[in-house]
């Protein structure tokens, strides 16, 4: 991973109202704690949604934790997204997977040597939820919610340990 500043995260899940809206708030917030330069934003697959808020539930959920997700909203994940993000994490195999074949179209009508975005899951790192999908609240209950601002929590704790990393092997502090 090069760390350059700033640093640019996409979150992505299906309708970017729930998981990656929730999961873009949170990020910026460990982010923002950990003191790096780290720019944030979300987006989905799919098309559901476009200009819609962040779900209510996954607003208020995150509203009790103190994150406020009222301002952002929805858009849809675009090939030029993998040219201004140096990182795109899924939220799941099945978005993982819609990211990289869009990718792959960024590749041949940009050429590879342009595109700067990795792809990753969101949980990569964390040792409490490893590799494991943040599952979709939007047909679920309060706990559902919970558990998708627990896992994003734990999850955006691990990634800003990968950047604070990756930030000091750049200075030469490894």
């Amino acid at each position: 991973m090069s760390f350059r500043t700033p640093y640019k995260v996409l979150c992505v899940c299906l309708g970017n109202i729930c998981r990656s809206p929730t999961a873009e708030v949170v990020l910026r917030h460990y982010c923002d704690s950990g003191q790096l330069n780290v720019i944030i934003d979300s987006a989905g697959t799919s098309n559901y949604h476009p200009g819609k808020a962040p779900d209510l539930r996954s607003q208020q959920h995150a509203l009790k934790r103190g994150y406020d997700l009222s301002n952002l909203r929805a858009r849809q994940l675009l090939i030029s997204d993998f040219l201004d993000f140096d990182l795109i994490l899924a939220m799941d195999s099945e978005n993982y997977n819609n990211i990289q074949r869009l990718k792959k179209t960024a590749m041949t009508e940009y050429g590879v040597e342009k595109i700067r975005a990795e792809v990753a899951l969101m949980s990569e790192h964390d040792t409490i939820y490893p590799k494991q999908a943040v599952p979709d609240p939007y047909y679920g209950d309060a706990s559902d919610f919970e558990r998708v601002l627990d896992q994003c929590e734990s999850s955006s704790q691990a990634w800003v340990e990968v950047f604070q990393k990756a930030k000091s092997e750049v200075k030469g502090v490894v």
